[in-house]
């Protein structure tokens, strides 16, 4: 390319090259040297070693200055070198511009383009993009002359633009200024339209015949990466429904450029629709794929030709020589991964997938045009190869694109664009929608087909709501498909695709993202609701990939058997296939299944409770064989590995190689865990093996590993807690006997568990240690040693004082569950050191400490009920008043925090008031708190606090009014609670805080409890509203509690009338004339719907609530005749009417 004569190349690492002193050298031969510089710089950089002087290094952005200020705007020729230069030297080597460089730098370029000939114009953009790439917050200023009305990127992308490249190198400048720099202002909102609205034309744009593909492909590449960059750092939020239906309309064209044997017209827009969407498509001859390369690897090119993909814009150096993917998302496909991405398996995979099972054919079409993922170069293959590279980099652009659109968009409104990108079945005689599994299917490219299911993964992501409408459980014979099955046929649709991808992908890569987003989609639907079969299909197709070569394909393939034993657990589907024994579907896999399944037995032996018979264990608990899933996972846990299958595990040191890789081992100990929790049953046969897998666990040195273990044994504790729970569904002789329990625990206690609760430098395992240890059964806990049960108690007051958040929440919580266990909270040396922890941690900065804390301090206040109730005036007397006093003023001020810890603080609020005796209330000391606190709980009843909340609340006034040692009738506050209460009870939106409010006015037991008979009325005229407005609600979801309200306000009237005076009579006797009629029905339902059960867990039964009016009745008849017939309503006349309509239509309904 041209130059001056003059001048020879001058090397950049020239030690006598010094850029701050111009004056020394003549402008021509300085300019001539600079053009030599330039094309020899551009044209021999791979085949010259350049060494870079760090103070050369600093002192490029000054060279480059000083060339521009060297080189005028008329000699167009030197113009374009220079900007060459700067174009090679900030991509190929990274340099960073200062601001003061960087605006001259960027004046030069804006004034070169505005005077320079056409024929310049690509050079100067080219040199424009490396300046402003993460440069865009300093380029404010520059903005208007590039982006505003008439500016010159805007010109120069314009679709009339004839120039190709010109148009493709200022797209690609427009995309590097969107670039988002942390902690930086971004784009105003009018540039970002501008932008956005750029680039939704470039890739609406068709391709003409004399653009080339290549050329045509880097224009798309262009604006894909503009409009990544404006989602992801302008955190751009897609709202407009005409603007997320043109964007999802080109991304879906654009995800299919250049796909072999494919082309579709998508329209302009995409409209959200609940049916498949029509794809319009056009067959084309597949075209003749070149000589398989894929079986030979090819070398990284360190040099690429000028306008290749690698020296687009301004890169990481990371990139070069690689293929690009436009975006963070795409660059690391295996996130998550436990490796780098391991090279594609250049054998024939065996297609044994079946467990047993015929292999699934692949659809016709599906086979793939094999492709390198390097970069090609003339020797490997010719233009066809290169275009195929080209068209590869555009469907992973629009795919990383999609990505982050995804992310932009809300779920509920993306997942009205379902059935455009998702596969439903194809109907009898039509072909199958395109969709993004087409892609993971028939793409010829690895890494294209993995960029589609990250992108079907992060679709799926979220959709247990919108795909629990799914239903095909009966079978529908109507004239139209309900949209339930057609979600059903979508899921079932998803589930074939991805098999049938599992059973043909040969990269590791892409196979890790096959088995991720099955598991993506396992964990989202709704199999309880559909036809069984789904889920064997794949547990049977998995199965031979535990074995896999490859460590990434052996995890993810764990992950997704830990969603299928979390999913709805427990799944009957899933019971059968964890009875199948062990060997079931392994048989079959030839050389892939390693030689620990060989021996069902080899990992008890491994364990010292091999002796023990697992039919001694109770009946019914499970098989005398361990589940395969459960054998398998232990195997990988404790067993040596076995180097036969672990080739490709060298990159994870762990123990000195004897067991399996760490990654795979967590994920075990996880899906371990997830079985032990959803199915129980299966487990227990084995408990005390699975503590002792458990303890082996805590013993290691790897802190991940203790900690599942950790959590390993937390599981089991509180698998056993919901056994023996009274209402448990599991009979008695099935449960884990409680002695079992004893052993388990006393092996923890003398095992790892105190070592690992006292490990303060991992807090994180301290913190499952603490929920493990709080998992314990209450019955063998009393029946632990007594040195066991102090060892629990100090450990965990101990750990209540710790410095870390997390472990003093957990501490806190593990001392609530303590102080219910019955051998505990009678010891009231337990109880005041308890409280004091307790009321320590609920003054800890820490939010979530507070929380925990308020609720073991309701747990305890509990206690104090109980052993109140039980114990009787012994324990009172032992309990601390001080301690009493404390519990009172720190509760009041916890129900003046956030709702979290509000609710249970009021709760406690209510216990501590209820326990208080005479001595307590007529104490001096006490009064103020008491005050302090009584206030606080009306406030919380009448705030606009959460349900929760204001349901305490509720609770905690109807916990007061049982304390006969507070004056209730007389007192002021006694009519502010009443108050509170009665306007609830009429007016909160909340059906379950209404209730609750009706049940607290129908607590007191004497009638000068309700104060005056103006306040009596009021109640009673608050409970008549609230009848007639029991299903008056906005909340569809409150209906169900309508019936619920009625019944407990019913019991609230009755139990008014059964305590009312004569002087309240006059009041009830009006309220009745008024509104008798209204209050009428709801009281015959009230009787008639007997044996319900009530708010309060309790039932009542039809001869109760008939003898509750009744009473009444007799009450109010008493007071009827010593007013000797001047009251003007008979009460009891009403009452008795609307009992006798009872009897008569239960008598029509019994004839």
């Amino acid at each position: 390319g041209g130059g001056g004569g003059g001048a020879g190349f001058v090397p950049l690492c020239h030690p006598r090259v010094s850029p701050r002193e111009p004056q020394r050298f003549h402008p021509r031969p300085f300019s001539v040297s600079l053009v030599t510089l330039g094309s020899a710089a551009l044209c021999q950089s791979c085949r010259v070693q350049i060494r870079w002087d760090s103070a050369i290094f600093k002192d490029v952005c000054a060279v480059l200055v000083q060339g521009c200020q060297l080189v005028p705007l008329d000699q167009e020729h030197l113009v374009s070198k220079v900007c060459q230069l700067i174009h090679h030297l900030l991509n190929r080597y990274q340099v960073m511009v200062d601001e003061q460089n960087l605006n001259f730098l960027l004046s030069y370029c804006i004034s070169a383009l505005r005077q320079c000939s056409s024929w310049t114009h690509v050079e100067i953009l080219q040199a424009l993009a490396a300046l402003v790439y993460n440069n865009g917050p300093k380029c404010q200023k520059y903005l208007p002359d590039l982006l505003g009305k008439g500016g010159l990127l805007l010109q120069f992308s314009d679709p009339g633009q004839p120039d190709v490249e010109l148009r493709r190198a200022a797209v690609r400048s427009m995309a590097n200024l969107c670039l988002s720099v942390p902690g930086q202002p971004y784009l105003d909102e009018s540039y970002r339209s501008v932008c956005f609205q750029t680039f939704l034309g470039v890739l609406q744009s068709s391709k003409t015949p004399d653009v080339d593909d290549i050329t045509f492909c880097m224009l798309l590449q262009s604006a894909l990466k503009g409009v990544q960059s404006l989602l992801n750092g302008g955190k751009m939020k897609l709202m407009q429904t005409d603007q997320i239906g043109v964007l999802l309309a080109v991304l879906k064209k654009c995800m299919f450029h250049g796909l072999p044997g494919l082309s579709i017209e998508v329209p302009t827009a995409l409209y959200p629709a609940p049916l498949p969407q029509y794809d319009k498509r056009s067959p084309v001859k597949q075209e003749q794929s070149e000589p398989a390369t894929s079986n030979r690897r090819k070398k990284c090119k360190g040099k690429q030709k000028k306008g290749e993909f690698g020296e687009e814009g301004r890169e990481d150096s990371g990139d070069a020589g690689n293929e690009s993917v436009l975006g963070a998302d795409m660059l690391k496909l295996h996130l998550g991964d436990v490796q780098g991405s391991p090279c594609p398996d250049p054998r024939p995979r065996v297609w044994d997938a079946g467990a047993g099972k015929e292999p699934l054919p692949l659809p016709t079409g599906c086979t793939r045009i094999s492709s390198s993922e390097s970069e090609y170069s003339d020797t490997e293959g010719g233009i066809q190869s290169k275009v195929r590279s080209y068209q590869a980099n555009v469907r992973q652009g629009a795919l990383a694109c999609f990505l982050s659109t995804i992310k932009s968009i809300e779920k509920r409104v993306l997942y009205g664009y379902w059935s455009a990108f998702v596969p439903d079945a194809p109907g009898i005689g039509s072909p199958q929608s395109v969709s993004l599994m087409t892609i993971a299917l028939k793409d010829p490219s690895p890494k294209t087909r993995a960029c589609a299911l990250q992108v079907l993964s992060a679709f799926l992501e979220g959709s247990k709501q919108f795909l629990s409408v799914a239903e095909d459980a009966n079978d529908h014979k109507r004239a139209f498909t309900p949209f339930s099955v057609t979600i059903a046929s979508s899921i079932r649709e998803l589930h074939r695709c991805l098999l049938l991808a599992l059973v043909a992908e040969s990269s590791s890569q892409t196979l890790t993202q096959i088995v991720k987003c099955l598991a993506n989609l396992v964990s989202n639907a709704p199999y309880s609701r559909l036809k069984p079969g789904l889920l064997t299909r794949v547990w049977n197709q998995i199965k031979p990939y535990i074995s896999h070569k490859d460590v990434n394909v052996r995890v993810s393939s764990l992950t997704l058997l830990g969603a299928i034993v979390s999913v709805q657990a427990p799944l009957p589907e899933v019971q059968l296939l964890l009875q199948q024994p062990s060997s079931s579907g392994l048989n079959s896999s030839g050389s892939t299944t390693p030689r620990r399944f060989s021996s069902c037995e080899q990992w008890r032996k491994a364990l010292p409770w091999a002796g023990a018979n697992p039919l001694d264990s109770p009946a019914g608990c499970g098989p005398a064989e361990p589940c395969w899933l459960l054998h398998l996972c232990v195997s990988i846990i404790v067993l040596p590995r076995e180097d036969s299958c672990s080739d490709s595990d060298a990159a994870f040191p762990s123990l000195g190689s004897v067991y399996e890789p760490c990654p795979l081992r967590l994920e075990a100990l996880q899906v371990l865990a997830l079985l032990v929790k959803g199915y129980f049953p299966m487990a227990q046969s084995y408990f005390l093996e699975l503590g002792e897998v458990a303890c082996r666990c805590m013993e290691e040195m790897d802190p991940s590993i203790q900690l599942h273990g950790a959590k390993l044994l937390e599981e089991l504790g509180t698998g056993v807690l919901q056994q023996h729970k009274p209402d448990s569904p599991t009979a008695p002789e099935q449960r884990v006997p409680v002695s079992m329990v004893v052993t388990f625990w006393t092996m923890m206690l003398n095992g790892p568990l105190p070592g690992t609760l006292q490990n303060s430098p991992h807090a994180t395992l301290q913190t499952s240690a603490c929920d493990a240890l709080s998992s314990i059964l209450p019955e063998a806990f009393s029946l632990l040693q007594g040195d066991q049960q102090i060892l629990c108690v100090t450990l965990l007051l101990g750990l209540n004082h710790s410095e870390n958040p997390l472990v003093k929440a957990a501490a806190a919580r593990a001392l609530g569950v303590y102080i219910l266990f019955p051998c505990l909270r009678q010891d009231v040396m337990f109880v005041a050191d308890t409280a004091n922890a307790i009321l320590n941690s609920l003054h800890d900065k820490s939010p979530n400490v507070r929380a925990k804390a308020a609720w073991s301090l309701g747990n305890l206040t509990d206690t104090l009920i109980i052993n109140m109730e039980t114990m009787g005036q012994s324990f009172q007397e032992e309990l601390s008043d001080l301690l009493l006093l404390k519990l009172l003023r720190s509760a009041t001020e916890a129900s003046k925090d956030r709702d979290k810890v509000k609710s249970n603080a009021v709760r406690a609020l209510g216990n501590v008031l209820h326990f208080l005796q005479p001595c307590h209330v007529g104490n001096p000391r006490f009064r103020e708190a008491i005050e302090e606190s009584l206030q606080a709980l009306i406030a919380t009843v009448a705030s606009e606090a959460t349900m929760k909340v204001r349901w305490n609340a509720c609770y905690a006034l109807g916990n007061v009014f049982k304390n006969p040692a507070l004056p209730l009738g007389e007192a002021p506050w006694a009519r502010q609670a009443f108050s509170a209460l009665s306007s609830v009870v009429k007016s909160c939106k909340n059906f379950k805080v209404r209730i609750k409010s009706a049940m607290a006015l129908s607590i007191p037991s004497k009638r000068e409890c309700y104060g005056s008979t103006e306040q009596f009325c009021q109640i009673w005229s608050a409970l008549v509203v609230a009848l007639q407005r029991s299903e008056d609600t906005e909340d569809f979801l409150e209906f169900k509690y309508s019936s619920s309200l009625r019944t407990q306000i019913c019991q609230a009237l009755l139990h008014l009338l059964q305590l009312a005076r004569s002087t309240d009579l006059p009041l009830i006797g009006g309220s009745l004339r008024e509104h008798g009629e209204h209050i009428k029905p709801h009281v015959l339902q009230y009787l008639r719907c007997s044996g319900e059960e009530s708010e309060t867990g309790a039932h009542t039964d039809l001869g109760e609530r008939e003898r509750g009016v009744q009473g009444a009745i007799e009450h109010l008849s008493g007071i009827e005749r010593e007013l000797q017939g001047k009251a003007r309503v008979r009460v009891s006349l009403y009452l008795e009417d609307v009992l006798t309509d009872h009897t008569n239509a239960t008598e029509l309904t019994e004839a």
